[in-house]
């Protein structure tokens, strides 16, 4: 609003003359300043955050506020909205990656659709972009998810797109993506299973069925709730309770720590020495990562290791092979059996029987 010049059309004559003048020398630098200045009278020195915010602190001075949400909680949301708006955050972290950002930009009605839909299309892209062992296994943990939307008429990330909202109003705020790549993660799974394992899991992914209330969510404020039902099914599997959970519990902890970084206030000139101010963060992710963060937190974190993907190994490749040749021969079977039934069909027709007749008579006088 300061850089805009003050129109003078209608503006009495004994009115302010140097308005417009006042505005156009004011520099992005005091420009900045004074906005800043905005956001930190409105920013609460003591915010009365809710009991689901865990707060930690860097060595510069930088604090980070981090939420801890239930995925299907409304209240949650209102925890999110209630953190930002008491401490006007520079920057915003969610868990989500680029592969899940489009969650942000759509409405509650099409998300809810969206997670019911599991159909062949959404599999075969799944495939494409994740090969075909993580494109099964990301279909699987989505129909957990479509199970739990169903049972609670209510579609997954609305606090991630109430962050996204919240963190548009305040001035200067950069919102981060801080999960881990979806295909990264699954890759990393798969590898981490044996072929028996890999049935065992998709077994119980399959047949998913117990109900769901909304006070089971809530309940599940503390621990939550698509995690802990993963967490039920996949005990039994440390190595990949440690892809899923523990592994991103490291890389969310490093974005979180990149993003509470020091910032640099502008500089009149090149002269000007650079002055820094501490960062506020405000970090939102599932309940079941809040533990994982607090104690990754004060440790050096290297990523680069959670972030390679292995080769794949032989008990993926002979459980790729028999999927493969599973759908291939259930394709053949449905195609042989259509093939049957059409050509019964055609040769019960009266027209058929009849030209089926006329050759047969035409053969029997040669």
């Amino acid at each position: 609003a300061a850089a805009d010049p003050v129109s003078s059309s209608g503006a009495p004559e004994d009115g302010p003359k140097d308005s417009s003048s006042v505005s156009q020398n004011i520099s992005d630098a005091d420009a900045f300043k004074i906005l800043l200045e905005m956001k930190m009278k409105k920013r609460q020195k003591k915010p009365t955050l809710p009991s689901t915010v865990t707060e930690l602190g860097t060595e510069d001075g930088s604090k980070v506020y981090v939420v801890g949400t239930a995925h299907f909680s409304d209240s949650s949301k209102k925890d999110v909205v209630k953190t930002i708006q008491e401490v006007q955050p520079d920057v915003v972290v969610v868990e989500l990656c680029q592969y899940r950002v489009s969650m942000l930009k759509m409405d509650e009605k099409t998300l809810l659709k969206e997670a019911k839909e599991i159909n062949l299309e959404k599999l075969q892209q799944a495939i494409k972009q994740n090969g075909v062992m993580s494109g099964l296994m990301q279909m699987l943990l989505l129909k957990v998810s479509a199970h739990i939307t169903e049972q609670l008429g209510m579609a997954p990330g609305g606090e991630f797109r109430e962050a996204f909202k919240e963190a548009s109003k305040v001035p200067f705020c950069k919102f981060h993506l801080g999960d881990r790549p979806i295909p990264v993660t699954f890759k990393r799974a798969i590898a981490a299973l044996s072929f028996w394992q890999k049935v065992k899991l998709a077994w119980g992914l399959c047949f998913l069925s117990d109900p769901i209330s909304k006070d089971d969510v809530e309940k599940c404020k503390q621990k939550d709730l698509l995690e802990q039902m993963m967490a039920e099914m996949i005990g039994e599997f440390p190595d990949l309770h440690r892809t899923i959970v523990s592994e991103r519990d490291i890389y969310l902890t490093y974005m979180l720590k990149q993003a509470a970084k020091q910032i640099e206030l502008p500089r009149a000139s090149e002269t000007e020495p650079r002055r820094y101010i501490p960062a506020v963060v405000v970090g939102v992710v599932g309940m079941g990562h809040v533990p994982g963060i607090e104690k990754n937190w004060n440790s050096d974190l290297n990523i680069q290791e959670i972030m390679s993907v292995p080769p794949p190994s032989a008990s993926s490749k002979i459980f790729k092979f028999v999927i493969k040749a599973t759908v291939f021969g259930l394709m053949g079977y449905g195609c042989y059996r259509i093939g049957q039934r059409t050509v019964q069909f055609i040769l019960s027709m009266p027209a058929a029987q009849s030209y089926l007749q006329k050759l047969t008579e035409i053969k029997s006088q040669h």
